[in-house]
Protein backbone atom coordinates (compact mmCIF):
# COMPACT_ATOMS: atom_id res chain seq x y z
CA UNK A 1 0.00 0.00 0.00
CA UNK A 2 1.24 3.47 -0.88
CA UNK A 3 0.58 6.68 1.02
CA UNK A 4 1.97 10.15 0.53
CA UNK A 5 2.57 12.92 3.03
CA UNK A 6 1.98 16.52 1.98
CA UNK A 7 2.09 19.91 3.59
CA UNK A 8 4.22 20.58 6.61
CA UNK A 9 7.16 18.14 6.97
CA UNK A 10 6.29 17.21 10.56
CA UNK A 11 4.54 14.01 11.59
CA UNK A 12 4.34 11.44 14.35
CA UNK A 13 6.79 8.57 14.22
CA UNK A 14 4.08 5.97 14.92
CA UNK A 15 2.42 6.88 11.62
CA UNK A 16 5.50 5.67 9.73
CA UNK A 17 5.45 2.12 11.07
CA UNK A 18 2.00 0.72 10.19
CA UNK A 19 0.42 -2.34 8.58
CA UNK A 20 -2.58 -2.57 6.28
CA UNK A 21 -5.53 -4.94 6.68
CA UNK A 22 -3.47 -7.76 5.16
CA UNK A 23 -0.65 -7.23 7.69
CA UNK A 24 1.60 -5.87 4.96
CA UNK A 25 3.77 -2.85 5.45
CA UNK A 26 2.68 0.54 4.18
CA UNK A 27 5.11 2.60 2.11
CA UNK A 28 4.95 6.25 3.16
CA UNK A 29 6.37 8.84 0.77
CA UNK A 30 7.34 12.20 2.21
CA UNK A 31 7.33 14.78 -0.57
CA UNK A 32 9.87 17.54 0.13
CA UNK A 33 9.94 19.18 -3.28
CA UNK A 34 9.96 22.64 -1.72
CA UNK A 35 13.17 21.79 0.19
CA UNK A 36 15.26 20.32 -2.62
CA UNK A 37 16.87 23.69 -3.39
CA UNK A 38 17.65 24.37 0.28
CA UNK A 39 20.14 21.70 1.34
CA UNK A 40 20.75 23.10 4.83
CA UNK A 41 17.04 23.02 5.65
CA UNK A 42 16.73 19.53 4.13
CA UNK A 43 19.67 18.27 6.21
CA UNK A 44 18.20 19.75 9.38
CA UNK A 45 14.80 18.17 8.73
CA UNK A 46 16.20 14.70 7.98
CA UNK A 47 18.50 14.80 11.01
CA UNK A 48 15.55 15.85 13.19
CA UNK A 49 13.44 13.00 11.77
CA UNK A 50 16.13 10.35 12.33
CA UNK A 51 16.86 11.66 15.82
CA UNK A 52 13.16 11.55 16.73
CA UNK A 53 12.85 7.99 15.42
CA UNK A 54 15.95 6.91 17.33
CA UNK A 55 14.69 8.48 20.56
CA UNK A 56 11.17 7.02 20.21
CA UNK A 57 11.87 3.37 19.30
CA UNK A 58 12.99 0.87 21.98
CA UNK A 59 16.13 -1.23 21.73
CA UNK A 60 15.51 -4.40 19.72
CA UNK A 61 18.92 -5.98 19.19
CA UNK A 62 19.53 -8.13 16.11
CA UNK A 63 16.15 -8.70 14.43
CA UNK A 64 15.56 -11.05 11.50
CA UNK A 65 14.08 -8.13 9.59
CA UNK A 66 13.84 -4.44 10.44
CA UNK A 67 10.62 -2.87 11.70
CA UNK A 68 11.14 0.28 9.68
CA UNK A 69 13.37 1.21 6.75
CA UNK A 70 14.16 4.70 5.45
CA UNK A 71 15.06 5.26 1.81
CA UNK A 72 16.54 8.74 1.45
CA UNK A 73 16.49 9.65 -2.23
CA UNK A 74 18.84 12.30 -3.63
CA UNK A 75 20.96 11.73 -0.54
CA UNK A 76 23.60 14.22 -1.67
CA UNK A 77 21.17 16.96 -0.57
CA UNK A 78 21.55 15.67 2.97
CA UNK A 79 25.29 16.30 2.95
CA UNK A 80 25.62 19.37 0.71
CA UNK A 81 26.88 22.31 2.79
CA UNK A 82 26.51 20.25 5.97
CA UNK A 83 28.71 21.38 8.87
CA UNK A 84 31.15 19.06 10.64
CA UNK A 85 28.88 18.97 13.69
CA UNK A 86 25.92 17.92 11.54
CA UNK A 87 27.96 15.18 9.85
CA UNK A 88 29.02 13.86 13.26
CA UNK A 89 25.39 13.68 14.37
CA UNK A 90 24.33 11.85 11.21
CA UNK A 91 27.19 9.38 11.60
CA UNK A 92 26.26 8.65 15.23
CA UNK A 93 22.59 8.12 14.40
CA UNK A 94 23.31 5.85 11.41
CA UNK A 95 25.72 3.82 13.56
CA UNK A 96 23.34 3.38 16.50
CA UNK A 97 19.89 3.31 14.90
CA UNK A 98 20.30 -0.28 13.67
CA UNK A 99 19.97 -1.46 17.30
CA UNK A 100 16.41 -0.08 17.23
CA UNK A 101 15.48 -2.40 14.35
CA UNK A 102 15.63 0.44 11.81
CA UNK A 103 17.46 0.48 8.48
CA UNK A 104 18.60 3.48 6.45
CA UNK A 105 19.32 3.46 2.70
CA UNK A 106 21.03 6.42 1.01
CA UNK A 107 20.16 6.62 -2.69
CA UNK A 108 22.40 8.81 -4.84
CA UNK A 109 24.17 8.90 -8.18
CA UNK A 110 27.70 8.29 -6.90
CA UNK A 111 29.08 6.81 -3.66
CA UNK A 112 31.42 9.81 -3.46
CA UNK A 113 28.33 11.94 -2.68
CA UNK A 114 28.29 10.36 0.78
CA UNK A 115 30.99 11.30 3.33
CA UNK A 116 33.45 8.54 4.16
CA UNK A 117 32.56 8.40 7.85
CA UNK A 118 28.91 7.73 6.95
CA UNK A 119 29.73 5.38 4.05
CA UNK A 120 31.82 3.26 6.43
CA UNK A 121 28.67 2.49 8.48
CA UNK A 122 26.74 1.05 5.52
CA UNK A 123 26.82 -2.75 5.28
CA UNK A 124 24.61 -3.33 2.23
CA UNK A 125 25.80 -1.70 -1.00
CA UNK A 126 24.08 -1.90 -4.38
CA UNK A 127 26.03 -0.20 -7.16
CA UNK A 128 24.60 0.17 -10.66
CA UNK A 129 26.73 0.91 -13.70
CA UNK A 130 29.07 3.87 -13.75
CA UNK A 131 30.26 5.47 -16.96
CA UNK A 132 33.59 7.20 -17.49
CA UNK A 133 33.38 10.07 -19.97
CA UNK A 134 36.17 12.23 -18.53
CA UNK A 135 39.44 11.79 -16.66
CA UNK A 136 37.71 12.83 -13.46
CA UNK A 137 35.06 10.16 -14.02
CA UNK A 138 37.77 7.50 -14.25
CA UNK A 139 39.33 8.73 -11.02
CA UNK A 140 35.94 8.63 -9.27
CA UNK A 141 35.36 5.06 -10.48
CA UNK A 142 38.74 3.92 -9.12
CA UNK A 143 37.93 5.60 -5.82
CA UNK A 144 34.51 3.95 -5.76
CA UNK A 145 36.02 0.51 -6.45
CA UNK A 146 38.19 0.85 -3.35
CA UNK A 147 35.05 1.03 -1.18
CA UNK A 148 34.22 -2.60 -1.95
CA UNK A 149 35.87 -5.80 -0.65
CA UNK A 150 38.65 -7.33 -2.72
CA UNK A 151 37.40 -9.88 -5.23
CA UNK A 152 39.22 -12.76 -6.93
CA UNK A 153 36.74 -12.94 -9.80
CA UNK A 154 36.28 -9.30 -10.77
CA UNK A 155 38.38 -6.26 -11.43
CA UNK A 156 36.02 -3.99 -9.56
CA UNK A 157 36.58 -0.80 -11.55
CA UNK A 158 36.10 -2.70 -14.82
CA UNK A 159 33.00 -4.43 -13.46
CA UNK A 160 31.34 -1.16 -12.53
CA UNK A 161 31.79 0.24 -16.03
CA UNK A 162 30.65 -2.94 -17.80
CA UNK A 163 27.32 -3.44 -16.00
CA UNK A 164 24.25 -3.24 -18.21
CA UNK A 165 20.67 -2.12 -17.65
CA UNK A 166 19.10 -4.01 -14.75
CA UNK A 167 22.46 -5.18 -13.40
CA UNK A 168 24.20 -4.15 -10.21
CA UNK A 169 27.22 -5.07 -8.10
CA UNK A 170 26.06 -6.13 -4.64
CA UNK A 171 27.79 -6.79 -1.32
CA UNK A 172 26.12 -7.47 2.04
CA UNK A 173 27.12 -8.47 5.56
CA UNK A 174 27.15 -12.20 6.30
CA UNK A 175 25.93 -13.84 9.51
CA UNK A 176 29.20 -12.94 11.22
CA UNK A 177 28.99 -9.32 10.16
CA UNK A 178 31.70 -9.56 7.49
CA UNK A 179 31.25 -8.02 4.01
CA UNK A 180 30.61 -10.63 1.33
CA UNK A 181 32.55 -10.56 -1.95
CA UNK A 182 31.19 -8.29 -4.64
CA UNK A 183 28.80 -10.09 -7.02
CA UNK A 184 27.34 -8.95 -10.32
CA UNK A 185 23.59 -9.43 -9.93
CA UNK A 186 20.52 -9.20 -12.16
CA UNK A 187 17.91 -7.00 -10.49
CA UNK A 188 14.16 -7.56 -10.62
CA UNK A 189 12.38 -5.05 -12.81
CA UNK A 190 10.21 -2.53 -10.90
CA UNK A 191 6.59 -3.67 -10.67
CA UNK A 192 5.28 -0.18 -11.22
CA UNK A 193 4.95 2.50 -13.81
CA UNK A 194 8.12 4.50 -14.36
CA UNK A 195 6.52 7.89 -14.59
CA UNK A 196 5.03 10.83 -12.72
CA UNK A 197 1.59 10.49 -11.13
CA UNK A 198 -1.08 12.74 -12.55
CA UNK A 199 -2.96 15.20 -10.33
CA UNK A 200 -6.04 12.98 -10.46
CA UNK A 201 -4.04 9.94 -9.32
CA UNK A 202 -2.47 11.91 -6.50
CA UNK A 203 -5.85 13.13 -5.28
CA UNK A 204 -7.28 9.57 -5.40
CA UNK A 205 -4.39 8.22 -3.32
CA UNK A 206 -4.73 11.06 -0.83
CA UNK A 207 -8.47 10.49 -0.51
CA UNK A 208 -7.89 6.81 0.32
CA UNK A 209 -5.28 7.59 2.96
CA UNK A 210 -6.22 7.06 6.59
CA UNK A 211 -3.97 9.98 7.51
CA UNK A 212 -5.37 12.46 4.98
CA UNK A 213 -7.47 14.28 7.55
CA UNK A 214 -4.53 14.52 9.93
CA UNK A 215 -1.83 15.80 7.59
CA UNK A 216 -3.66 17.66 4.83
CA UNK A 217 -4.39 20.56 7.18
CA UNK A 218 -1.93 23.43 6.83
CA UNK A 219 -0.53 24.75 10.09
CA UNK A 220 1.04 28.19 10.15
CA UNK A 221 2.89 28.20 13.43
CA UNK A 222 4.53 31.30 14.85
CA UNK A 223 8.16 31.16 13.77
CA UNK A 224 11.18 31.88 15.96
CA UNK A 225 11.85 34.96 13.82
CA UNK A 226 8.39 36.33 14.55
CA UNK A 227 8.71 35.64 18.29
CA UNK A 228 12.12 37.34 18.51
CA UNK A 229 10.95 40.29 16.38
CA UNK A 230 7.98 40.83 18.68
CA UNK A 231 10.22 40.79 21.77
CA UNK A 232 12.65 43.25 20.19
CA UNK A 233 9.82 45.61 19.20
CA UNK A 234 8.38 45.45 22.72
CA UNK A 235 11.76 46.21 24.24
CA UNK A 236 12.29 49.09 21.80
CA UNK A 237 9.00 50.64 22.97
CA UNK A 238 9.73 50.09 26.67
CA UNK A 239 13.24 51.61 26.65
CA UNK A 240 12.14 55.27 25.96
CA UNK A 241 9.35 54.98 28.54
CA UNK A 242 11.68 53.59 31.19
CA UNK A 243 14.28 56.22 30.35
CA UNK A 244 11.73 59.04 30.78
CA UNK A 245 10.47 57.57 34.07
CA UNK A 246 14.01 57.20 35.38
CA UNK A 247 14.89 60.78 34.40
CA UNK A 248 11.76 62.19 36.03
CA UNK A 249 12.35 60.16 39.17
CA UNK A 250 15.98 61.27 39.30
CA UNK A 251 15.05 64.93 38.93
CA UNK A 252 12.44 64.57 41.65
CA UNK A 253 14.61 62.71 44.11
CA UNK A 254 17.88 64.62 43.58
CA UNK A 255 17.59 68.38 44.46
CA UNK A 256 19.35 70.96 42.35
CA UNK A 257 22.44 72.96 43.36
CA UNK A 258 20.44 76.04 44.39
CA UNK A 259 18.16 73.93 46.56
CA UNK A 260 21.13 72.23 48.18
CA UNK A 261 22.84 75.59 48.93
CA UNK A 262 19.64 77.12 50.27
CA UNK A 263 19.45 74.43 52.94
CA UNK A 264 22.99 75.24 54.20
CA UNK A 265 22.75 77.52 57.33
CA UNK A 266 26.03 79.38 56.75
CA UNK A 267 25.27 79.98 53.09
CA UNK A 268 21.81 81.22 54.04
CA UNK A 269 23.24 83.71 56.60
CA UNK A 270 25.86 85.02 54.17
CA UNK A 271 23.18 85.41 51.51
CA UNK A 272 20.97 87.34 53.94
CA UNK A 273 23.81 89.77 54.84
CA UNK A 274 24.69 90.33 51.20
CA UNK A 275 21.06 90.98 50.34
CA UNK A 276 20.73 93.50 53.23
CA UNK A 277 23.83 95.41 52.24
CA UNK A 278 22.82 95.51 48.59
CA UNK A 279 19.39 96.81 49.62
CA UNK A 280 20.90 99.55 51.80
CA UNK A 281 23.27 100.53 48.99
CA UNK A 282 20.41 100.88 46.56
CA UNK A 283 18.34 102.91 49.05
CA UNK A 284 21.32 105.18 49.62
CA UNK A 285 21.72 105.79 45.93
CA UNK A 286 18.05 106.65 45.70
CA UNK A 287 18.32 108.97 48.70
CA UNK A 288 16.01 106.86 50.76
CA UNK A 289 18.49 105.58 53.26
CA UNK A 290 18.01 108.53 55.70
CA UNK A 291 20.64 107.22 58.00
CA UNK A 292 24.31 106.39 57.93
CA UNK A 293 26.41 104.35 60.14
CA UNK A 294 29.17 105.93 62.35
CA UNK A 295 31.82 104.26 64.31
CA UNK A 296 29.63 104.31 67.41
CA UNK A 297 26.52 102.97 65.88
CA UNK A 298 23.38 104.05 64.14
CA UNK A 299 22.02 107.68 64.44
Amino acid sequence: MLELFFGEPSFEVDDLCRLDNNCKGIVSIVRLTDLQDRPKLFSTFMLSLLAEVYASFPEEGDLEQPKLVFFIDEAHLLFDEASDALLDQIENIVRLIRSKGIGVFFCTQKPTDIPEQVLAQLGLKVQHALRAFTAKDRQDIKLTAQNYPDNLYYQTDELLTSLGIGEAAVTVLDEKGKPTPLVATMMCAPQSRMGILTDAELQRIIAQSALAQKYSREIDRESAYEILSEKLNTQAKEIPEKTAETKAKTEKEEPGMFEKLSKNTMVRQVGTSIAREVTRGLLGVLGLGGKSRSKKGWF
